[in-house]
């Protein structure tokens, strides 16, 4: 199983590592900081460099035996398994990924209703609730969203048992999207007043790093179903 440098610490830009398989798609690392795509938020990409060689990571996602796997460029060279190599994912994406992310946890506490779907962007994101009565506007969430992010609000990461978790199910706001469990233990992401939920995405550390954010569209997509579409400047 891969050592989740990511989950440790959402901001390692960089890392080393050794490579443990090679396949058709792409490689396996004993260690990475690129997140696999899960739970809305996309895979990170990124680049792999070794002595001779250097190939782009396209996207990365889950694998099994609790594994991430790097998926390489079609016309990309390959490591060979064993080797040491330098790994660095996009960060400017990433970072992105982070500050929308969190966005949406707030944009969950503020609009009250079950989360049916979401979706990370680097420029735009989405959540769809089902709402029983009176939709918000775009311009009050986005004012509610912004007078949380602006109180400069801790992120921070909690753990909890499975058996917890299933005692507490409040803290699953999303009806689609299930956190990991089998592990024993299950994150939480927690902002200091405002939400905690679990979670295993990457999040930035304070809330004011996210900046301000509007909500450019709601759409309705069902009887009760409405999506809110947030983005970053």
């Amino acid at each position: 199983m891969v050592e989740e440098l990511f989950r440790q610490d959402a901001y390692l830009k960089e890392a080393d590592a050794v490579v443990t398989a090679v396949e058709d798609r792409g490689v396996r690392l004993d260690r990475s900081i690129f997140y696999p795509t899960g739970g809305g938020q996309p895979g990170d990409t990124g680049v792999l460099r070794w002595d001779g060689g250097e190939a782009k990571v396209v996207d990365s996602i889950k694998a099994d035996g609790g594994d991430v796997l790097h998926v390489l460029a079609t016309d990309a060279p390959r490591p060979s398994v064993g080797i040491a190599i330098h790994t660095a994912i996009d960060w400017d994406r990433r970072y992105r990924h982070m500050r929308m992310h969190t966005a949406l946890h707030v944009m969950s506490a503020v609009i009250k209703g079950n989360v049916t779907g979401g979706q990370v962007g680097a420029d735009k994101s989405r959540l769809d609730f089902n709402l029983d009565g009176e939709v918000p506007t775009k311009e009050w969430v986005t004012e509610e969203i912004n007078k949380l992010l602006a109180a400069d609000r801790p992120v921070v990461a909690q753990w909890i048992t499975d058996e917890e978790l299933t005692a507490r199910p409040e803290l699953v706001k999303t009806m689609s999207v299930r956190p990991p469990m089998g592990a024993g233990r299950v994150r939480l992401l927690s902002i200091d007043g405002v939400d905690l939920q679990a979670c295993g995405g990457t999040h930035v550390a304070q809330t004011a790093e996210i900046g301000r954010v509007e909500c450019v569209k709601i759409e309705n997509k069902g009887k009760m179903n409405r999506r809110f579409i947030i983005s970053l400047p």
